[in-house]
């Protein structure tokens, strides 16, 4: 039997990089592939939600690959985001909606990288071209996905083919995105049961270039006056995090999910990057508000990274 090809989304996973794992090792298996979907890290309250809407488990927790493992990636490329042991892995596909950064191999292989808002709408898109029947409970999981990532349907990063992709997924799973949508996100605005360390945490990102380590960390609110209260002890495991992971910047972001604004808290020795980024300074409190701002991936990253060059 062919060996085992495991299917991974990225470290600290969000909807989209768990959900995506799940649908990806089934349409691996209709090509005839042994693939098994699995994660680098435990599942937030907005995914638990879904999980125990359809009443399913869980993929199983990795923590690091042995050499000549088979991998799919999706939801992610950077060596920075993905498994220990990636090195020495063989990866056999890549399909993914973010910039390609640091990322070679030593054979050929299937990458697929759209500007989606979702890995899940670019899956959505390849289960129809392969003509693979959709059942409510992947399409849930595909729907969710999208519905995260894309606020939804609110973020900048949110296209004409997530929005179709939304609208066709409501049809077959008879959920509506506005309802389903707005309650799957509300419950993963609860931090109250997370510790600060496990908050920063959540979801949190690391990137380098030019020789700079930077981690944005991003959560979601109904709030932002809630999470903001809890600003000593964020920062406190912030600074923890900076001096074990040696990281040059990290910036906390708090995101207004019902008025798409956000705001950040930024610490570690490059916070000029911050204020040079986004033409603005840092208060008293290492904190800055972006009005307007939702995305990571379109409207942090981006100014940040350009601003190290």
């Amino acid at each position: 039997m062919e060996s085992q090809v495991l299917v991974i989304g990225h470290k600290n996973p969000d909807t989209d990089s768990i959900c995506s794992c799940i649908v990806m090792a089934k349409l691996a298996e209709h090509y005839g592939v042994n693939a098994k979907p699995a994660r680098l890290g435990n599942i937030n309250k907005e995914t638990e939600y879904v999980f125990k809407h359809l009443n399913i488990e869980e993929p199983e927790l990795i923590e690091k690959v042995d050499e000549g493992q088979k991998l799919i990636l999706v939801d992610h490329n950077e060596k920075a985001q993905s498994v220990e042991g990636r090195d020495k892995a063989k990866i056999m596909a890549v399909i993914d909606h973010h910039r390609i950064a640091d990322f070679e191999t030593t054979e050929p292989l299937y990458y697929l990288a759209k500007p989606y808002g979702c890995t899940s709408t670019i899956l959505f898109e390849e289960y129809k071209k392969a003509g693979l029947e959709i059942d409510k409970v992947y399409g849930t999981l595909m729907l969710s996905a999208i519905i995260s990532d894309t606020l939804l349907m609110k973020s900048p990063t949110c296209t004409e083919n997530d929005v179709k992709a939304i609208h066709e997924l409501e049809k077959i799973t008879g959920l509506k995105a506005d309802e389903y949508g707005l309650e799957m996100l509300k419950a993963g605005t609860d931090l109250s049961t997370y510790s600060s360390q496990e908050v920063i945490n959540l979801d949190a990102k690391e990137f380098e270039k030019n020789g700079k380590k930077i981690i944005i960390s991003q959560v979601n609110t109904a709030d932002i006056d809630d999470v903001f209260s809890r600003r000593e002890e964020l920062e406190f495991a912030i600074e923890k995090e900076i001096s074990d992971k040696k990281v040059d910047l990290f910036i906390f972001v708090i995101t207004d999910i019902i008025n798409t604004n956000s705001k950040i808290i930024a610490l570690g020795n490059e916070k000029a990057l911050v204020e040079k980024a986004f033409n603005n300074k840092l208060d008293e409190f290492d904190s800055m508000m972006l009005n307007g701002v939702v995305s990571r991936k379109k409207q942090i990253a981006p100014p940040l990274l350009d601003v190290i060059d």
